[in-house]
């Protein structure tokens, strides 16, 4: 019986594991899959113009969007590596409880006292230097150090769905140029459904699925990337939203200076510019009222 249920617990804990890491292999795949995509119509489909396609300036249109697909990928992986490495928490943070002062709190779980803007994360286990939000899709933090990875993963990744929408509607484009049939408007709908009923190819159902996640994930990531954008301008975390206050804003370019370092008018531009930021993710310059709008 004791076997048993030391088995289970096994088997329950590789799921549990399994399961945090599912988002990031999720995602992974859906990025992986759009890239192909597009570098298929890159390199077969396009240019659409029969006068180009005939041209010299073929190839170099294909080479031209294919670095800058490529570019965009790249700082969408490397960003995204970044983050993950770099920990938001308080371990290895020397916290001196001696000038504890305003916006201080004692965390009884980690055991020790907390500065402004960090508060703890029951999914990491740990407290978090100006946690914004615990992102699900990476299985950590959004704080103090990470930040600036973030940002611009979420704008790469903004603009590379927008490059594919924008290659996928060109496709389409030309389809509606030849007439717009129930069948074609039924794969695009609900691919889904025509791919289970056998009324299109499993190619052609890919390229559909892909062509709408795209939209769709354009949309959330276009929603998502233009709020935190909003927070960075505001000198907010996602908390502080939340409660509608505004104790830490210092100004629109000292606050895009506090989430993107000193380097902040390019450091976006590539995750191995360096751009230190002006913090100790501890201490923070008071403002405003530190107590929640009625």
């Amino acid at each position: 019986m004791v076997k048993m249920v030391n088995f289970g617990n096994k088997v329950w804990c590789g799921m549990e594991k399994g399961c945090r890491h599912l988002p990031i292999i999720l995602n992974t795949a859906l990025v992986v899959s759009i890239t192909a995509e597009v570098s298929y119509l890159v390199l077969m489909e396009a240019p659409l113009d029969p006068a180009l396609k005939a041209s010299e300036w073929s190839a170099h249109w294909k080479t031209m969007h294919l670095l800058a697909q490529y570019f965009m990928l790249g700082n969408i992986t490397w960003n995204a590596f970044l983050f993950l490495k770099t920990s938001p928490s308080i371990r290895g943070v020397f916290l001196n409880g001696d000038i504890v002062g305003q916006g201080w709190r004692y965390c009884y779980t980690c055991e020790t006292h907390t500065p402004p803007r960090c508060s703890h994360c029951y999914d990491c286990k740990v407290c978090v230097l100006r946690r914004d939000h615990h992102c699900v899709f990476f299985g950590q933090c959004v704080g103090f150090r990470n930040y600036r990875f973030f940002l611009s993963s979420l704008l790469f990744m903004w603009a590379g769905l927008l490059y594919a929408v924008v290659m996928n509607a060109e496709v389409f484009i030309v389809i509606l140029k030849e007439g717009v049939t129930v069948h074609s408007f039924m794969l695009l709908m609900v691919p889904w459904i025509m791919l289970v009923t056998g009324q299109v190819t499993a190619q052609a159902f890919t390229f559909a699925f892909i062509a709408d996640a795209c939209v769709v994930g354009f949309l959330l990531v276009s929603a998502f990337l233009f709020f935190h954008v909003g927070l960075m301008l505001r000198g907010q975390t996602t908390r502080e939203w939340y409660s509608a206050r505004r104790p830490y804003s210092l100004g629109v370019l000292a606050n895009v200076r506090e989430c993107l370092g000193e380097h902040w008018y390019f450091c976006w531009l590539c995750p191995l510019i360096p751009s230190s930021l002006p913090g100790d993710g501890i201490n923070f310059k008071v403002t405003g009222s530190l107590e929640p709008k009625q």
